[in-house]
């Protein structure tokens, strides 16, 4: 269910969004990164995710998510989850700090491990580029989002 944006609006200043985001490893252990180009978190390196819809299931919104974000649909029995995270911003989609509510999520990461040669078609709705990080430089790099890092402290 897609909301009006008002609606949306009075949402996000009320309460904590549901999110999945996806760790993304390619069969080298890179990270897949995209650079974001709406707020929250707009021009960081971030992974791909997207909220969890109103009546939609984990495993459905799952599926969505990856089709959406990485141009292919996969089920949530072949990723592993990393665990539920919160992350806090003080702008949103509306806008920055002062004329904007802050964004509250909550969120359910897991991990995804590709096999080799398995390609992905990322789409540029929420990130303008995408790139392979090696796991090393994704930690130690300021540009890849605090959020993120976190995720990647916790891969094994």
């Amino acid at each position: 269910m897609w909301l009006s944006d008002d609606l949306f609006r009075t949402v996000v200043a009320s309460t904590p969004l549901i999110s999945m985001d996806l760790v993304v490893q390619n069969s080298h252990g890179e990270i897949l990164l995209g650079q974001r180009l709406n707020r929250p978190a707009q021009g960081v390196w971030f992974v791909p995710g997207g909220r969890i819809l109103k009546n939609e299931t984990m495993d459905v919104a799952f599926s969505r998510l990856t089709k959406e974000e990485l141009g292919k649909a996969f089920q949530r029995s072949e990723a592993r989850m990393l665990g539920a995270y919160e992350h806090f911003y003080t702008n949103s989609v509306f806008g920055d700090s002062g004329n904007s509510p802050d964004t509250h999520y909550v969120v359910l990461a897991y991990q995804l491990v590709l096999a080799e040669g398995e390609d992905l078609q990322p789409t540029n709705t929420q990130h303008d580029s995408y790139r392979w990080w090696p796991l090393t430089d994704a930690q130690a790099s300021e540009e890849v989002h605090d959020n993120t890092r976190a995720y990647l402290d916790d891969l094994r």
